[in-house]
């Protein structure tokens, strides 16, 4: 048994007990655990808080597999992957959980298996709660506790990835301190807390799966409660959304915008990053022009639109397919931030010849797109959309012209920028195989 408390010289200010339940033996699929926690301890008593390994919850639930298919269930329970370092993945689990390995172990498990995480940890949570309720007539709170990492810290803690009958979370915000500070963003995670202190007693190697917290009651609810779920924090809310290995993935042309206004130091701050591009001779091509004037950016697309039309006709392009062409330029005029990229290719250097000179030009093409693919993805690390249309390379007088831009400036198509108005479509799988070519060494 452990007493834990806060004390101010003999005062007890606040104090709980936390008891590691010796007795529930090895736990098989099909096994009711509300039953064993309910004969190994009969002395439960209303608003207690029962912290259960969510390894005992797997095996009773039969989440249980072969160790040989360790990386088909790996893969199976991840969403997406949120880093990777050699053998070590930390992904996204199905609940919503950023963890190693999708929380697949093969510790505490007969030898050649492994255990998945519960199929629902809050639904497990309520069920031992509704069989500790009929069994012995209690209220109490139920956690389903996990062992996770934490970013930027060493060690692992118990954290709960299932909860029922208690307050997962204290919003303290808008309270004040013992010295009169108001609290903004103080939120302390009870259930985590709960399942930290329960492994204190538990221990990873003692074979005690189910421990008992008496002395929170305050937190222990009537109602089930939303659960574990609601400690996940919405990615709309994650200062960190995207891991090392979404970074590039996560650029995707988004062509539907909010009308919510882009601010303009986001798209300043990836202008920075498209400047970390390679460029040739040590030199910086790149210009980006916001054209943020309501006014002027109607009077350019307008005469870009003329000039289109001009050439569509003289092509023999119908009215018809001409109107169809044009209104693909409709993401330029709705989305509520745009930006031309202009290559400036003062740093080339003059040839003789047609053959090094097109090899020059190219270098610096090639240094614009990689300067655009940065800006791109820097965008989308921010939580903007963008589209990058070509529209620009078809009439560079034109541009030039309406946005007052030197004439050995070339624009390089327009950037359409702004806050998605939902998630893209699914990206078509492309192997890579299907785009490489390996040469074998000569014999």
């Amino acid at each position: 048994m452990a007493w834990l408390s806060s004390c101010v010289g003999e005062l007890a200010l606040t104090s709980f007990h936390v008891v590691a339940l010796e007795s529930i033996g090895e736990v098989r699929a099909g096994d009711d655990v509300a039953e064993l926690i309910a004969l190994a301890y009969p002395g439960l008593q209303d608003g207690d808080i029962v912290a259960v390994t969510s390894k005992v919850v797997s095996k009773s639930e039969g989440r249980v597999a072969s160790a040989s298919t360790r990386e088909q269930a790996i893969a199976a329970e991840t969403v997406r992957v949120v880093a990777r370092r050699g053998p070590l993945r930390i992904v996204e689990t199905r609940h919503g959980l950023v963890m190693a390995a999708a929380g697949v172990d093969a510790s505490n498990t007969e030898p050649g298996s492994v255990v998945l995480l519960p199929e629902d940890p809050d639904a497990s949570a309520r069920r031992i709660r509704a069989g500790l309720r009929e069994r012995l007539d209690v209220r109490v709170g139920v956690v389903v506790s996990d062992t996770m990492g934490r970013p930027w810290r060493l060690g692992q803690t118990d954290v709960a990835i299932g909860a029922a009958g208690l307050r997962v979370s204290e919003e303290l915000a808008g309270t004040v301190d013992s010295y009169g500070n108001l609290l903004e963003v103080t939120e302390p995670a009870i259930a985590d807390e709960v399942a930290g202190a329960a492994q204190l007693v538990l221990g990873k190697t003692g074979g005690r799966p189910v421990a008992v917290v008496r002395g929170l009651d305050q937190h222990v609810t009537q109602e089930d409660g939303p659960g574990a779920a609601a400690l996940v924090r919405p990615h709309a809310d994650d200062l960190f959304p995207l891991g090392s290995y979404d970074v590039l993935s996560s650029r995707r042309t988004v062509r539907s915008f909010t009308d919510a206004p882009v601010p303009r130091a986001d798209v300043l701050a990836a202008v920075g990053d498209a400047l970390t591009a390679p460029a040739p001779h040590h030199s910086t091509p790149w210009r980006f022009v916001f054209v943020e004037d309501v006014g002027r950016r109607a009077r350019l697309l307008d005469a870009m639109a003329a000039q289109w039309r001009e050439d569509l006709v003289a092509d023999g392009f119908s009215e018809e397919s001409v109107s169809k062409r044009l209104r693909r330029g409709r993401v330029l005029r709705e989305a509520p931030c745009l930006v031309v990229p202009c290559l400036v290719a003062d740093a080339a250097h003059e040839y003789p010849d047609a053959r090094r000179g097109d090899a020059e030009r190219t270098m610096f093409l090639v240094a614009m797109g990689a300067g655009v693919q940065n800006l791109l993805v820097s965008l989308a690390v921010r939580g903007l959309g963008s589209a990058w249309v070509s529209s620009t390379l078809f009439c560079p007088a034109v541009v030039r012209d309406q946005l007052h831009l030197p004439d050995h400036w070339q624009p390089m198509g327009a950037v359409a920028v702004g806050y998605p108005t939902g998630a893209p479509a699914e990206r078509p799988l492309r192997e890579p195989d299907d785009f490489t070519v390996v040469l074998e060494d000569e014999q």
